[in-house]
């Protein structure tokens, strides 16, 4: 069985991590770190932009900022098919 995450990776998503900072609901003068991580389209990012919006929509804490990353895993120059057999004794 192929894993979900790797047959993504071949439809083009790559790992996207956003580092989200938000204010504490309690003391707004505070600001904390969440790190989310997931397989997203770039330079569009809908999974982000809708996780971004249920933040906005269901949690207290107001966001500051949202700093994103994104890496292609699978190239098509690094996937290359090779002909042969290895044994290991």
């Amino acid at each position: 069985m192929v894993s979900r995450d790797f047959i993504r990776q071949m439809e083009g998503y790559g790992l996207t991590t956003a580092k989200i900072l938000y204010r504490m609901p309690d003391h707004p003068s505070f600001l904390q770190t969440y790190v989310w991580q997931e397989y997203d389209l770039a330079p569009r990012f809908p999974v982000l932009i809708d996780f971004l919006d249920f933040w906005k929509r269901e949690l207290v804490g107001p966001l500051h900022s949202v700093t994103v990353t994104h890496a292609q895993l699978i190239r098509p120059a690094e996937f290359r098919a090779y002909q042969g057999e290895i044994n290991i004794h």
